[in-house]
């Protein structure tokens, strides 16, 4: 099984080799990827070739062992050029190569501890340094993979996604091999087998890797600032532990009797430290700064700092408030851990405080004679506020909020967790940064100013409308006075006088109340449109003496409409129709119910309006052809409509009367009861 496993892979690899050279043309990275290939086949052969005996010794005949050794460091220098043809700068080249250095130190590190023991028992063999070796290299292989692939742009990463997975998939099984064989002291043929078949299995994408990139291996590589935080963060942490298991392994060999102990103390009190370390953000923020003094020639990376703060002015309020999101995205460029947000109204004297994030609030506004708002310089200057004579509320920065050339407020930033040098390229990106967030600011401002304004209207609007039916209850109650004169002693007619005396109290009380409530939080009582009418109509001919024809469907179906809104909508559309006929002419109520709907058509036999006063005129609010008009009555009969779902509808024309229909949505199932719950 061995000799034909590796033999095929053998082959396999040869005639890959040479479809590599062909494909890329003989470039410089075309040979290196044929030279991988070529140190692979040569591998699998010589393992098909020589005999393999998996006993607690060299597995393999010498030149199969260097050359199972020699297959990942090929890997390991295929990836490295793809580094060095990606890496345009000699500066950032070197910087990137430090930073391997570590890596491989680390490795080398771990290498020497895991021989560390056998050396001092005595008890090393060539297979061990052999199977050490072997996971060195793999280990090497992966830290450089992630690094290539996480620091290559998303949108050139193809050039590389497929070597990446190969060799990484192939590292990744060596780990697995060489720590299973640590583990056990015993190479499993299983695996050793199985390597061949995964060694074969990746060929394809190597084959694709050729095809793809014929013609430019070149990849631009940009090295990011989070990968080589990591990786730093990897080194420190893998070198401090590697300390203290060398310490602890000192004081074992001594001969102590609590060596152990002391060992797995050691190693337990690294990882705590570690791990306080990595959570917290002072240490973070050093670490950083370090990095960014001294591998990258700018300090910040441009691009993530615009996504990040656009991310955090974004954030839904519902999650974290407009004040909290703007601190932030100002104080994380210097790496700040709080502040406060002082603003400005129009016309106002003084910057109040606004909202603060890890900040005690301010009880005393900034005035503005200040001495800090003329270090603004008009709003373009980033102040230290150890230059303001004394200070202002323990802050380290001051950063003017510019919109539109004016100064509507400033954040105060506390010191940063860890020492930051402030130059120019921090002054520049905190200036950008803070006319993107007084932006925001003035768009809430605005946005608040806008809310109000249509409350306002809201409630104008319902005021004016309250206004016209008090208008008609008053001309109700002049009515009724006029009549008084005449029938006052008439017991009947003193009887309708109280009823119409507390239905005009009513009505008023209603109306106030419709001034107190506001129109979303009004509730939809169901009423039966067909007994609402026969009390307006028995009401307006006992007030008015007209004459009026009611005629019902015979359905009983209710409709979701406050009873008094829909009371006032016929009440006004029955005084225009009064008003616009003749004394002896009928006025027509019809109710009918069809396709879903109650319709209710109030027809008069006046003189009629044209279209264009329709169109133009009719709905338009403070508009009348009617002498002590208000103008209001036919649009407050629509918008009361439309605000129960339905609307309002003219027929009309000159010489022929009109009509005007009320459409409603039929309420389904019991809306007598529903009337009854509602009342």
């Amino acid at each position: 099984m061995t000799v034909l496993l590796h033999g095929g892979c053998a082959l396999l690899y040869v005639l890959l080799a040479g479809f590599v050279l062909v494909r890329s043309r003989f470039s410089r990275s075309g040979v290196l990827l044929a030279g991988v290939c070529a140190v692979t086949a040569a591998w699998a052969a010589a393992v098909a070739l020589l005999p393999f005996a998996p006993v607690v010794r060299l597995p393999l005949g010498p030149i199969a062992a260097i050359l199972d050794l020699l297959r990942p460091a090929a890997w390991c220098g295929f990836i490295l050029h793809l580094y060095q043809r990606a890496i345009l700068g000699r500066k950032q080249r070197g910087q990137t190569l430090v930073l391997i250095g570590l890596v491989v130190v680390l490795v080398v590190a771990v290498m020497g501890v895991l021989l560390g023991r056998d050396v001092a028992s005595g008890t090393l063999s060539l297979w061990l340094v052999w199977v050490v070796g072997r996971l060195g290299l793999a280990i090497c292989s992966v830290l450089l993979i992630e690094n290539l692939y996480l620091n290559t742009p998303e949108d050139t990463r193809w050039h590389v996604n497929l070597p990446c997975i190969a060799f990484g998939a192939l590292s990744v099984y060596d780990i697995a091999l060489s720590g299973d064989a640590l583990l056990f002291r015993y190479l499993s043929p299983v695996l050793f087998d199985g390597r061949a078949l995964a060694v074969m299995f990746v060929a394809p994408l190597l084959a694709m890797t050729a095809v793809r990139n014929r013609r430019n291996w070149a990849v631009k590589l940009t090295v990011s600032r989070a990968a080589v935080f990591h990786s730093a963060t990897l080194v420190v942490s893998g070198v401090f532990l590697l300390g203290l298991v060398a310490a602890g392994q000192a004081f074992r060999y001594i001969g102590a009797d609590w060596g152990g102990v002391a060992e797995v103390s050691l190693v337990f009190a690294g990882l705590v430290t570690i791990t306080v370390l990595l959570t917290s953000r002072s240490a973070r923020s050093r670490l950083r700064a370090v990095l960014v003094d001294h591998f990258f020639s700018q300090r910040y990376d441009y691009r993530r700092e615009w996504m990040r703060c656009i991310a955090t002015l974004s954030a839904p309020d519902g999650y974290v408030a407009l004040h909290t999101r703007v601190i932030r995205a100002v104080a994380e460029i210097v790496d700040s851990p709080g502040g406060l947000l002082f603003v400005r109204e129009a016309g106002d004297e003084a910057f109040q405080w606004a909202g603060s994030w890890n900040m005690p609030a301010a009880t005393e506004p900034v005035m503005s004679d200040h001495a800090l708002l003329a270090a603004f310089r008009k709003g373009d200057w980033i102040v230290e506020l150890d230059e303001i004579e004394g200070g202002l509320l323990g802050a380290w920065l001051a950063v003017p909020l510019n919109h539109g050339g004016q100064l509507i407020g400033f954040i105060l930033l506390a010191p940063a967790r860890a020492p930051f040098r402030l130059d120019r390229e921090a002054f520049d990106l905190l200036r950008v940064v803070g006319r993107q967030v007084a932006a925001y600011v003035a768009e809430q401002r605005a946005t608040e100013i806008l809310l109000q304004t249509r409350q306002l209207h809201e409630y104008g609007k319902r005021f004016a409308f309250v206004a016209h039916d008090i208008k008609n209850v008053s001309s109700q109650l002049s009515l009724l006075l006029s009549n008084a004169e005449v029938h006052l002693g008439n017991p009947e007619f003193q009887r309708d006088m109280l009823t119409t005396i507390r239905a005009s109290v009513q009505k008023i009380s209603a109306l106030i109340k419709r001034l107190q409530v506001p129109e979303n939080e009004v509730v939809h009582a169901v009423i039966m449109p067909g007994e609402r009418l026969e009390a307006i109509a028995e009401q307006t001919r006992r007030l008015r003496g007209a004459r009026l024809l009611l005629e019902v469907d015979g359905q009983d179906t209710g409709v979701a409409m406050p009873s008094q809104a829909f009371d006032a909508v016929v009440t006004h559309l029955l005084d225009n129709a009064i008003e616009a006929s003749r004394p002896d002419t009928d006025i027509r109520i019809r109710l009918r119910h069809e396709a879903r709907r109650a319709m209710v058509d109030i027809i008069d036999e006046g003189t009629g309006m044209t279209p264009e006063f329709v169109r133009d005129e009719l709905f338009r609010p403070f508009r009348t052809s009617k002498s002590g008009g208000s103008g209001i009555g036919a649009y407050q009969a629509r918008e009361l409509l439309r605000g129960a779902g339905g609307d309002l509808l003219v027929m009309s024309r000159p010489g022929s009367g009109t009509t005007m229909r009320l459409l409603l949505p039929m309420v389904e199932g019991a809306a007598r009861m529903a009337d009854r719950l509602s009342a």
